[in-house]
């Protein structure tokens, strides 16, 4: 069987999940092709030359391109076997005539590929995760990608996963949809290995693209521990969650010693009650001080937002702009996370109980639940957005800077009561991709 692996898009990295089950599909026997649309085209001629379809959806951006990529195959190939696989592969989409699996994706995936035909769905919530060290070879080099810029310097990064799914069920949050507050973890000496080979391939930085790294803090030590020793030279990056982060204070020494630069936390909001209706398990004082519990180590926060939800005010959002100007956090922000608007996908836990009551219809083509807020709120996400987009080379400062005149005069505020420094983060780390999702 000779089967195209596809990745649409895996937040500026060379595609994990794609060599994954290349890797998976080529020891089973199987010929296979890889292709990610983030850097290269789709060769329609190429489409006539392959058995079926194999497409990965690790995120909703990547399902969002997947939903048009699958459109095309279809019309070129009608009947082609197609399967999406990752975490979004449940999702609802327009499309028909589809495998999806989800979660944990290995084992079905091969046995899909056994049998390609026809549409079924496997929600695969958890699984032990199979010891395969993808093969990278075949997938375009780590320039083509995301870099570290630091300094005046722009590094090649690697990217790897540690573990699967999250111990916690944050309402708002695709991944307990399919891992219900469950965790796999994948093997140490296979992600040192894939980390061994990015590293020779020219990666300089590693980003731990685990949905939270401290779900298995046992095992993400180790893991660290092992990459350090091997490779001095390399830093890293990980997301926590901000309770993780001050649940355990005695390994920030330890990472900022290993490389860590700096740590992805979704900080989502300020307002205390829309962090409860989301369950996200801290309070905007525990934002403040995981900030300040990393910086005593040496290490930056890059958090990342949801600013636009159904309950949110004007004031919740220039709360949110000057907190970050007051814990010095304008360098860290990438300016799209402040236009960011809540994203309700098909099972999500926000249906549930007496908050389902916020949402409308769904809608297929946008793949999440409509809902709406204030009629200024909803008009000023859809200019900060628009802002962002055309200020998206301008920098942190310049994009930043830009929003706040917009959320000022929705705010009747003066712009100048928010003086906007260059601080002491100025030129903080930060990848050249800026989306999280």
């Amino acid at each position: 069987m000779r089967i195209l692996v596809v990745s649409t898009y895996e937040s500026g990295h060379q595609p994990l999940h794609a060599a994954t089950a290349s890797t998976l599909l080529e020891d089973a026997g199987h010929d296979t092709v890889v292709l990610d649309l983030s850097v290269d085209p789709l060769d329609d001629v190429a489409l006539q030359e392959v058995d079926a379809v194999a497409i990965s959806v690790p995120m909703h951006t990547a399902l969002r391109l997947a939903v048009d990529t699958v459109d095309r195959i279809q019309k070129v190939r009608p009947g082609l076997p197609i399967a999406l696989f990752g975490l979004y592969a449940a999702v609802e989409t327009p499309l028909d005539g589809l495998t999806r699996i989800a979660g944990d994706y290995t084992q079905a995936l091969m046995e899909w590929a056994g049998h390609p035909v026809g549409s079924r769905t496997h929600q695969v919530r958890r699984s032990a995760v199979q010891v395969r060290v993808p093969r990278r070879e075949a997938l375009p080099a780590l320039d083509r990608y995301a870099r570290l810029r630091t300094g005046d310097e722009m590094l090649p990064v690697g990217y790897v996963q540690a573990s699967h799914g999250c111990r916690h069920r944050c309402r708002h949050c695709p991944v307990p949809v399919v891992y219900d507050g469950r965790i796999s973890i994948v093997d140490d000496a296979a992600v040192l290995a894939d980390i061994d080979q990015q590293v020779a391939a020219g990666a300089r930085h590693i980003t731990f693209g685990d949905p939270d790294f401290l779900n298995a803090p046992a095992h993400a030590r180790r893991v660290i521990t092992r990459f350090a020793s091997r490779h001095p030279d390399v830093t890293f990056d990980i997301t926590v969650k901000v309770e993780h982060i001050l649940a355990h204070p005695d390994v920030w020494a330890e990472f900022a010693a290993a490389g860590c630069l700096f740590v992805v936390s979704a900080f989502e909001t300020l307002n205390d009650d829309i962090l409860e209706r989301l369950d996200k398990g801290h309070t905007r004082a525990d934002a403040a001080k995981a900030i300040h519990l990393l910086r005593e180590h040496g290490i930056e926060i890059r958090p990342s937002w949801l600013p636009f939800t159904p309950w949110t005010t004007i004031d919740d959002v220039v709360d949110i702009f000057r907190f970050i100007v007051d814990h010095d956090l304008v360098e860290n922000t990438d300016p799209v996370q402040l236009a960011i608007r809540l994203l309700v996908p098909g099972g999500s836990l926000l249906l549930e109980g007496e908050e389902g009551r916020w949402f409308g219809e769904y809608d297929p083509e946008a793949l999440t639940y409509r809902w709406s807020g204030a009629p200024e709120v909803e008009a000023l996400q859809t200019e900060l957005l628009a802002i962002a987009e055309r200020q998206a080379e301008a920098g942190p400062a310049a994009g930043f800077a830009a929003m706040w005149d917009a959320v000022a005069q929705v705010a009747g505020i003066p712009a100048e009561e928010l003086a906007i420094p260059h601080g002491a983060t100025a030129g903080v780390p930060r990848m050249t991709e800026p989306w999280f999702c």
